[in-house]
């Protein structure tokens, strides 16, 4: 009743899918997944939309995890119903190709779609076909809050339960839910992660934490960035572009080969589907917040062996802080193409494009000269009216993988990522100001800017291997990343005092000289090979054994342009060997209880104290037990993990006091032990009920059991859930959620009085809403911290959370 007329189609095929062609080279079809999914037979839940047959029929293979092919000439221009309710996958076939003139017929492991009364075996069907795959890892189409498959962990095709470490998957539909446009969005939802926000985006200022630690280890389709002296210009990436978030708490060297034992995030691209599909949306919200998003996916050829995906985005808005707006932009185009049945070439690039102004790296002083709290509006503003942020990232991967007949398969990756970075950074969080004239506040200016340039390999080759009478899985691989940067260094570190803070409009001082001082050269490079195995010496019982080897080096060089005296520091771990071992038991087809073990190496950028030398490596090792279940066919997840961590040369900020390059100054901290444990639900609850919920705790000591990083939360609680109610029109479906944090607190032995800074436990509450106006138009609504919630972002800065926002959405699909 509201399919896309046939001369709109052909419009929307020429003016969205030329960003897919336009953007990347070559392409692809599709291949069955590895790994094992739901017999036909099964009785399972499905709830699919009326939509054209083809995505139909994708969405049927990915809900079931079984593959259905079908030329994709049979199946153009033809809709499915609506399909709703408890039933077999042949059941829920018979369904949606009712008056079609098509049957699905059964190959054994999969389904062959064709003409009825054609002859059996599919022999009508033509040589290439589209292949609705059993992805049991994308999440677009599933409606789901779970995902049946991912591999950032061990690289193995393993499930969530099958996966001997604490895992999350943020999934296309809960970011659509939820409105998580951007990568810090995801970060504040997502169970275990903290954002330490104490100032604008744009900056250093807003680390992310999992389990008491930084995050530092970032990928895109599974390949790590390399820069490990500016991880932060990995969080202005948007989310439009990527089907789902994939996160690893814990160590992760055996996929990463560096990296602490916080948690890694892994964004996974989306990718060309079967069927032309695409969707154009428009927003609008609180503080001047406009953005625009199109979508669009299809195949380039009559087979459907050659296939392509666009998306754009544009973003503009203000913020609750006086002086900070944001300008965001992003293209991406990918293509797939089929080389042969068992090949698939593919290759893409993205553009983003970030633009800041009025942005501040911390806020205002929290006490006063005399020693009081400093009582400043939450939309007060430390920054200077010309500071800025640049960032631009260019990035191009291409990728060739085959399937061989013995189930194993082989893929390489490059990839090459450009960042320009260009930071202007005025704030004025120094000093106390007297509460009669105002004065006392100093302003800290200072510029950094870089172009860093990442190449990466990756290859590996996995499948199973038969030992004993019994078959395992086997994973190798090598990887190798090299970034350079040449640019000019900056005086970062001017101090100016403010006349009058409470009359300060971030005008005066004017900015400081920012021309270069000196010439600035920074090399890192990494090179690993790995081995994982999963053995199954019997059926409750998997084995999961893996060793990396890791050669990282890194140098620096300078030149001032005063002295032109250049200096150089050179740095090399070489063969560094990280183990890991996983046990998982299955106690039955849902439930499993698992243990794991790795090791922790990172060489770290942080100085120690006034000498102005790095601190060594941060060494460990991560030990941790738990359990899993996967319930409802796989729909729903449960896991609880405890852990424990011991680490030496933990890098421990000094209060007040800084290195010679004007960076704060660190401890190496020996002998500390961090321990917690997590829990996590997702996936569907019931039909048409979808949630997530998870609880982390963490608690760190030194070796004299002192507590650690008391300004991040020991405790969280996130929870997001949202019900569709079919029968209510096209469809309405209503959400809300939690965010809970305990108290944080932290001293300023340096201010009048000592005093100590409480930021009390607070819970923000968010509501969504979403109606389906028709089949293809659907209105959406998002509230955030309903209640309007007062809170300062971390103990340190007077840097409140973001009060009550709102925004509305119309989505056009087609």
């Amino acid at each position: 009743m509201h399919a896309v007329s046939p001369s709109l189609r052909p419009l929307l095929r020429r003016r969205l899918l030329p960003l897919a062609v336009a953007a990347a080279l070559g392409g692809l079809a599709a291949l069955p997944a590895y790994g094992q999914g739901t017999t036909p037979a099964a009785v399972q839940q499905f709830s699919l939309p009326a939509q054209p047959l083809g995505q139909a029929l994708n969405a049927l293979a990915r809900q079931s995890g079984v593959a259905v092919s079908a030329d994709s000439a049979l199946v153009a221009g033809k809709t499915a119903p609506a399909l709703q309710g408890t039933m077999t996958l042949r059941e829920a076939l018979q369904r949606v190709l009712a008056g079609s003139g098509l049957v699905a017929e059964s190959t054994g492991s999969a389904y062959t779609v064709r003409t009825a009364g054609s002859p059996g075996g599919g022999t009508m069907l033509a040589p290439l076909t589209v292949t609705a795959q059993a992805d049991r890892a994308t999440t677009e189409g599933s409606d789901s809050y779970t995902t049946r498959s991912m591999q950032t962990a061990t690289r193995l095709p393993l499930s969530i339960r099958e996966t001997p470490q604490s895992v999350s998957v943020m999934t296309r539909q809960r970011m659509e839910d939820q409105g998580l446009m951007q990568l810090p969005d995801v970060i504040q939802q997502t169970t275990g992660l903290i954002m330490a926000k104490s100032g604008d985006h744009g900056s250093d200022s807003s680390p992310i934490y999992a389990r008491g630690f930084i995050v530092e280890n970032y990928q895109v389709d599974g390949i790590s960035h390399l820069h490990s002296s500016y991880t932060y210009i990995f969080q202005s990436s948007d989310m439009a572009i990527f089907d789902r978030a994939e996160v690893v708490r814990g160590a992760t060297g055996l996929m990463n080969g560096i990296g602490t034992p916080s948690a890694t995030i892994n964004l996974i691209r989306k990718k060309p589907t079967a069927e032309f599909q695409g969707y154009i949306k428009a927003e609008g919200g609180s503080w001047d917040r406009y953005r625009l998003e199109a979508d669009a996916s299809s195949p380039l050829n009559a087979a459907g062996t050659l296939r392509g995906r666009g998306v754009v985005a544009w973003q503009e808005n203000g913020s609750s802080v006086d002086r900070f707006k944001e300008e965001k932009n992003l293209a991406y185009g990918i293509v797939e193409a089929d080389l042969t049945p068992d090949t698939l070439l593919s290759a893409g690039i993205t553009y983003q494009r970030h633009r800041a102004t009025g942005n501040s790296r911390y806020g205002l002083p929290l006490f006063n000269s005399d020693g009081a709290y400093a009582n400043w509006q939450r939309s007060d503003s430390a920054a200077a009216s010309w500071a800025y942020s640049r960032r631009e990232n260019l990035a191009a991967f291409a990728a060739l993988e085959h399937r061989f007949a013995n189930e194993w398969r082989v893929k390489g990756t490059y990839s090459y990522d450009s960042t320009k970075y260009d930071e202007q950074m005025g704030y004025a969080d120094g000093g106390f100001p007297d509460k009669a004239t105002g004065e006392g506040v100093m302003m800290t200016a200072g510029r950094w800017a870089s172009p860093p340039v990442q190449h990466s390999m990756d290859v590996y080759a996995g499948g199973p291997f038969t030992l004993l009478g019994r078959k395992h899985d086997l994973v190798l691989g090598v990887m190798a990343s090299s970034t350079k940067e040449d640019s000019e260094s900056y005086y970062t570190w001017h101090v100016f005092p403010i006349p009058n803070i409470y009359r300060w409009d971030g005008s005066i001082p004017g900015r400081p000289d920012s021309s270069a001082t000196g010439d600035s050269n920074y090399k890192e490079k990494t090179r690993s090979a790995y081995v994982t195995a999963r053995f199954k010496p019997f059926d409750p019982l998997s084995v999961i054994v893996g060793a990396r080897t890791t050669t990282w080096e890194d140098r620096k060089y300078t030149r001032p342009y005063a002295s032109g005296i250049a200096s150089t520091v050179k740095r090399k771990w070489s063969d560094q060997v990280t183990p890991y071992v996983g046990i998982v038991f299955d106690l039955s087809s849902q439930w499993s209880v698992y243990a794991s073990y790795t090791d922790i190496f990172k060489p770290q950028s942080n100085r120690k104290d006034v000498s102005g030398n790095y601190i060594d490596p941060l060494l460990g090792q991560v030990y941790e037990i738990g359990t899993k279940a996967e319930l409802f066919d796989g729909r729903l997840n449960l896991a609880a993990a405890v852990y424990d961590i011991k680490q030496d040369n933990l890098a421990v900020r000094i209060p007040g006091v800084f290195a010679p390059d004007g960076t704060g100054a660190y401890r190496a901290a020996q002998g500390t032990k961090t321990n917690g444990f997590e829990v996590e639900l997702g996936g569907q609850i019931a039909p048409n009920w979808q949630a997530s919920v998870g609880f982390a705790r963490n608690l760190s000591r030194d070796a004299d059991r002192n507590l650690l990083n008391t300004d991040i939360p020991q405790n969280t609680l996130k929870l997001f859930s949202t019900y569709r109610m079919p029968w209510v029109g096209n469809g309405l479906t209503v959400g809300g959620g939690l965010r809970w944090q305990n108290r944080t607190e932290a001293d300023f032995s340096w201010a009048p009085g000592s005093p100590k800074v409480k930021q009390e436990a607070y819970a923000l509450v968010d509501l969504m809403a979403r109606y389906d106006i028709t089949r293809h138009i659907s209105a959406s609504f998002n509230a955030y911290n309903l209640f309007d919630k007062s809170y300062l972002s971390t103990p340190w800065s007077a840097y409140y959370g973001e009060p009550r926002s709102f925004r509305l959405g119309l989505t056009y699909r087609f």
